[in-house]
């Protein structure tokens, strides 16, 4: 069986302008964009496109008492949606300039949840809105130690206002089969740590009996 892979690359873009017409909290451009299309010759296309930059989600695991730490915040973007806009999601955050996707999940860790976190192992990359958004997620999975895990956090100066939640992992399968998890991060991690649970609790266990014995 032959495995998928995309008709053209890169080489076959050409990005003819690229224009900021907004710049405020976010940044959107203008591009006019040739590319090659499926039946021969290439296709103009002008695009605004939401320049939001690269991210970092995080699935923080406690093995000892099989428990998820999960944060809850307001999100202007589900002002319309179903549960309202207060979300549950993963610890995430932007990635500056020299920092790398661990080091941001180390740093937004300890400003969201209050905690530290060891064993950091890459899930997935992957777009969420690749039809107007340039933003790549890197998903990534950790341990932590959920006893402590409770109370408000966040960066007032940001204008962070986070509630830390510790949930068993069998509840976060619930509400995910419920469709009470609706945003992308959380659902794809979610999803990921029920097909590979067994091996990432036995991973979480022996880490923290090694940190223990050390």
């Amino acid at each position: 069986m032959s495995l998928w892979k995309p008709t053209f690359s890169a080489a076959d873009v050409l990005v003819e302008e690229d224009r900021c017409v907004f710049q405020g909290f976010f940044r959107m451009h203008e591009l006019r964009i040739r590319h090659a299309r499926f039946q021969g010759g290439d296709l103009t296309v002008t695009r605004e496109m939401f320049r939001r930059g690269d991210a970092v989600a995080v699935l923080l695991f406690d093995p000892r008492r099989e428990a998820l730490v999960l944060i809850e915040q307001f999100r202007p973007g589900a002002l319309a949606a179903p549960g309202g806009p207060w979300l549950l999601e993963l610890v995430a955050g932007m990635i500056e300039p020299d920092e790398t996707p661990e080091g941001v999940a180390e740093r937004e860790t300890l400003e969201e949840a209050g905690l530290h976190v060891t064993g950091l192992q890459p899930i997935l990359g992957y777009l969420p809105s690749p039809g107007g958004m340039d933003e790549w997620i890197h998903l990534l999975y950790g341990f932590v130690d959920a006893s402590n895990a409770e109370g408000l956090q966040g960066l007032v100066d940001e204008g962070e206002d986070i509630r830390v939640h510790c949930l068993p992992v069998a509840d976060v399968f619930e509400l995910l089969r419920k469709g009470q998890l609706n945003n992308a991060a959380i659902v794809i991690a979610v999803q990921w740590l029920q097909l590979n649970y067994t091996a990432i609790h036995q991973q979480g266990f022996q880490l923290v009996q090694h940190e223990d014995e050390t």
